[in-house]
């Protein structure tokens, strides 16, 4: 049967590249990596949502000021129950991952995440919001270790592996430019698409949504979720198992994966450490660099723009400004994971590639913040990209420092990806690396958002302003998670082997 066959019946079932060695590159597997691409890309699209949406959200549903206690409770909520959720079903997700297959999971997680994203477009109350998030990061948590597992395993290989895992999860980083152009065009076309309204049937139990509230640009930017399923939809059907797990699966020799072995003697420091570190990864993201499009609306050549402006323009123009410096630090971000996909087959030892990017960011990142609000934003030039649905991506002093801290600091996220599947053995793959990414990297890590969000409120945080104390305290947890993390990596242990631990 040729190779270039959908069916999972076309892997050969002795080839030789399970051992090691470059396999060829079928369409079976190219439908693979677009897939996982496609996973990846959308994985943080959606994670990234939150942070250009839930201002205007909340503003629409409950009667508070930004800045206010019930305000940035409602904000450290989404932020971080969510998480919680994602964190304690991506778990099971990864023991299913080893249990069921790469293949099922990953695709019904993709569905799960799409489908709970469209339906947050019809939320009527910050309950319905938050419990449809949840929904949505589980499917995310889950998808994220099922991909970086099926990749790893298609491509044992150590070069060719590093390059594919390097490269299709510096798709996250285009999903995080591509929700903050998504945001930007909700908001420039919103008056012209479908009105948004609760079906009627529904509306005695969810509630309805206001007239005036039926072409809100969030809505649409949460409802775009669904994008995924539909190449997923068209796909899923020609799609192989690992063909390694299968093997094994079909033998009978594939041992059952048990959360306790990730802490057996060989395993223990290995997964603490990645667990502390994966945290502090996120903890950068969550509780610095995401807080951005809340602290733009402070800046002086934005608030002087706003001035004189009705309230509506005003949101309008501040959702703008902060999707503008959005889509600068996501291309940062992107340009920092072709930087390590570059690196990662040229710099062997493991921790010297991770310290390539914590040592700068450690410098950058909490300078940026810190100096956010604290230094005139120089505008240096602006590139207009909105005759093709851009935008604008404004070149500004504090842009600038806003490219390198998503520079160092999204990079790190790919690292994890090549480094997990080669620390853990094919039964607990998943296992392993959904304990990392979700306990540490989701639930952990991601807390620091709500953290950010609730000590940006209290009176002792310098600012004269919501916007300034966030700028500090998200200066202050930055450096915090940055030290951490660096004084981590000091344990991190290297891989033994270039080749997966197939056993």
């Amino acid at each position: 049967m040729p190779d270039s066959s959908f069916s999972e019946r076309s892997w050969p079932q002795s080839e030789p590249s399970f051992q090691g060695g470059p396999v060829p590159w079928t369409f079976a597997r190219w439908l693979i990596v677009f897939l996982a691409a496609i996973g990846f890309a959308f994985d943080i699209y959606e994670l990234l949502m939150l942070p250009l949406v839930v201002r205007p959200a909340l503003l629409e549903m409950i009667n508070a000021k930004p800045g206010s206690p019930a305000f940035n409770s409602w904000v450290a909520m989404l932020f971080y129950v969510p998480a919680v959720a994602g964190g304690v079903f991506g778990l099971l997700g990864g023991y299913l991952t080893d249990r069921l297959g790469r293949r099922r999971v990953l695709t019904w997680s993709i569905l799960l995440y799409a489908v709970s994203a469209f339906a947050s477009g019809f939320a009527t109350t910050p309950l319905m919001l938050l419990i449809l998030r949840c929904t949505t990061f589980i499917g995310v948590c889950v998808e994220f270790v099922a991909a970086v597992a099926w990749l790893a395993e298609l491509f044992p290989d150590p070069h060719q592996r590093e390059r594919v895992l390097g490269y299709t999860q510096a798709f996250s980083s285009l999903g995080g430019l591509l929700i903050a152009v998504a945001n930007g065009l909700a908001i420039t076309l919103a008056s012209r698409l479908p009105t948004i309204a609760m079906p009627d049937f529904l509306t005695g139990w969810l509630g309805a949504i206001g007239a005036e509230h039926q072409h809100e640009p969030w809505r649409y930017t949460v409802m775009s979720g669904l994008i995924p399923a539909i190449p997923l939809i068209l796909i899923r059907p020609f799609l192989p198992e690992s063909p390694v797990w299968q093997q094994k699966k079909q033998a009978g020799t594939l041992r059952r994966p048990s959360i306790a072995e990730l802490f057996s003697p060989s395993l223990w420091r290995t997964t603490i450490v990645t667990t502390i570190m994966f945290a502090c990864s996120y903890g950068a993201a969550f509780g610095a660099i995401q807080q951005i499009p809340r602290i733009v609306p402070g800046l002086a050549d934005v608030k002087a723009s706003v001035q004189d402006k009705p309230v509506p323009v005003q949101k309008k123009m501040e959702q703008k400004a902060g999707a503008e410096y959005t889509k600068v630090q996501e291309i940062g971000g992107l340009a920092g994971r072709f930087l390590l996909a570059i690196f990662a087959v040229r710099i062997v030892s493991r921790r010297k590639l991770l310290r390539l990017f914590q040592g700068p960011g450690l410098i950058i990142t909490p300078l940026v913040f810190y100096f956010f609000l604290a230094v005139e934003n120089r505008t240096f030039f602006v590139v207009d990209l909105s005759s093709i649905y851009i935008g604008h991506f404004p070149i500004t002093t504090v842009s600038l420092g806003v490219f390198l801290a998503g520079l160092f600091t999204v990079a790190q996220f790919s690292f994890w990806g090549n480094y997990l599947p080669r620390v853990y053995p094919l039964h607990l793959r998943g296992t392993g690396e959904s304990f990392a990414a979700n306990i540490g990297g989701r639930m952990i890590g991601t807390s620091f958002a709500a953290v950010t969000a609730l000590l940006a409120g209290q009176p002792f945080i310098p600012g004269d302003s919501a916007p300034a104390k966030l700028a500090f305290t998200s200066a202050a947890v930055g450096l915090f998670v940055y030290v951490v993390g660096s004084l981590a990596c000091f344990f991190l242990p290297e891989p033994l082997e270039e080749k997966l631990l197939n056993q």
